[in-house]
């Protein structure tokens, strides 16, 4: 391992380290964006089946044992029901922001490494390339022992760039795609929950009204 760094160049650390970034950042976004982990089941087992005050409850309780975007949206609409329907809104856009960058957490490194690893490669081998050019002016183009190992020095370098950055970049969409689609179902949920609050406030409404104005014989 020493030797294949000596041969690439100086490039090379560099090169090392934005790739032991880039499986540190890849291991933690695939264990952070599993879909069990966001779209916690118990929160939307109690979303989808909400009817009464009672549910209501049981859902602050269950949000409050986890964390995570969904539980917290959860919490902010439970927290802010007597809120109009437009401002809820408003609150939960504001809160879905704030939310989202726990989902894209490290991605703009991955996408920033995926970019700069072929460029660092193409560095490198310019720098051999530069060596090379020297080996030629002091010993003229007779040495081809010397150009090759040379040449072959300036090319791993960009061997190596492209071979982080085409696995990051291919990690960086699917991370992308699949933090997009979680948001997407979260917002699907909120909007869900919404309506479901909408519709018991109604039904909570009526027996109040037939109380107040009831019906005279």
């Amino acid at each position: 391992m020493p030797e294949f760094f000596q041969r690439g160049g100086i490039m090379m650390y560099p090169l090392l380290l934005s790739s032991i970034i880039a499986l540190v950042y890849i291991i933690e976004r695939a264990v952070s964006l599993r879909r069990k982990k966001v779209l916690i089941p118990e929160i939307i087992s109690v979303v989808e089946n909400l009817n009464s005050a009672k549910d209501l409850e049981m859902a602050r309780a269950i949000c409050e044992r986890h964390e995570g975007p969904l539980p917290a949206l959860v919490t902010t609409t439970l927290q802010n029901t007597r809120l109009p329907r437009e401002e809820l809104r408003e609150v939960l856009q504001e809160q879905g922001r704030q939310d989202i960058r726990t989902l894209q957490k490290g991605l703009g490194i991955l996408e920033t490494i995926a970019a700069i690893a072929p460029l660092m490669g193409l560095l490198g081998t310019v720098l051999g390339m530069v060596d090379v050019f020297a080996v030629i002016s002091d010993k003229g183009i007779g040495q081809t022992a010397a150009l090759s190992g040379g040449i072959a020095q300036a090319l791993l370098t960009t061997v190596t760039g492209l071979f982080i950055g085409i696995p990051v970049l291919v990690a960086y969409n699917y991370f992308s795609g699949k933090a997009e689609s979680l948001i997407l179902d979260i917002e699907k949920y909120a909007n869900n929950l919404i309506l479901k609050l909408s519709r018991l406030e109604n039904h909570s409404g009526s027996p109040s009204d037939n109380e107040e104005n009831p019906s005279c014989n």
